[in-house]
């Protein structure tokens, strides 16, 4: 945790009850994107490394016998980063690139916005406003709303997806019930994204790294990843059927890291 925010000039050595709060919830959002990561890498790890270069999504390689192109692009690796990398670092100065990102046009369920046109940009940027309502809920009932309305079937269920376990491993370690708490805040922003790759006009595997602010009368600021499979379902993106993809690397938008692993800055169009 060594890249936490310098002390005020005059602050004491002794942390308060809020701030001690701050880094035991930050501390369990860096645990849970590396258990994540972890888990996911064992379980759906293939060869096949796709990573972004270009303006537009790459297409998916031909899949490993027995997978769809559609399995073999969600479990293709990602590149990884150090934990200490997902929290506040020097910014680069570098020019880490651009992804236009439509804006949404109207609300949809459970207070998602919605309206994204059916590319694959379309689709990071409904993958962003999913996340960023659910998170921003802070209730474990509010997640589960959110995901039983967004995912295909067959995709995360409000018992498996990982949005639902980070909610629930942040608030244990602020000792809070499903409910939240109104002194807890969150404050998630759609930063930087990746597009992994698409199968046709109706699939990508697309993913956003979010500036994760978490306020409990102090502030501490982590970077969180999400990688989706995003699938097109009548007039709009969901969740796609199937494993959640292999992670991203959590790290801190515009630094070095960040750019290496392939990041690209987001810009509303």
């Amino acid at each position: 945790m060594r890249r936490r925010a310098e002390r005020p000039v005059g602050e004491t050595s002794t942390w308060g009850p809020a701030r001690l709060l701050v880094l035991i919830v930050v501390s369990a959002l860096v645990a849970l994107a590396v258990l994540t990561g972890l888990v996911l890498a064992v379980v759906g790890a293939l060869p096949g490394d796709q990573r972004d270069g270009a303006d537009t999504a790459p297409k998916a390689a031909a899949p490993a016998t027995g997978l769809s192109q559609q399995d073999a692009l969600a479990a293709a690796p990602m590149p990884t980063a150090d934990p200490d990398a997902a929290l506040p670092g020097p910014l680069s100065n570098r020019a880490a690139g651009v992804l236009e990102v439509p804006s949404a046009t109207g609300v949809g369920p459970a207070d998602v916005p919605t309206g994204f046109p059916r590319t694959p940009e379309g689709a990071l940027a409904q993958l962003a406003a999913i996340d960023v309502t659910a998170m921003q809920t802070g209730s474990m009932d509010g997640v589960r709303q959110v995901i039983a309305e967004w995912a295909a079937p067959g995709g995360p269920t409000p018992q498996t997806w990982s949005g639902a376990h980070g909610m629930a491993s942040l608030l244990s370690a602020a000792g809070l019930s499903g409910a939240g708490s109104p002194e807890l805040a969150f404050v998630v922003r759609p930063v930087m994204g990746l597009m992994k790759g698409t199968v046709g006009e109706d699939f990508a595997v697309v993913c956003v790294n979010f500036e994760f602010t978490v306020t409990v009368e102090e502030t501490s600021r982590i970077a969180i990843a999400d990688c989706q499979r995003m699938a097109w379902a009548g007039d709009r993106w969901v969740i796609g059927a199937g494993a959640e993809p292999a992670p991203a690397p959590s790290v801190w938008p515009g630094t070095d890291a960040a750019i290496d692993a392939g990041w690209r800055d987001l810009r509303h169009g």
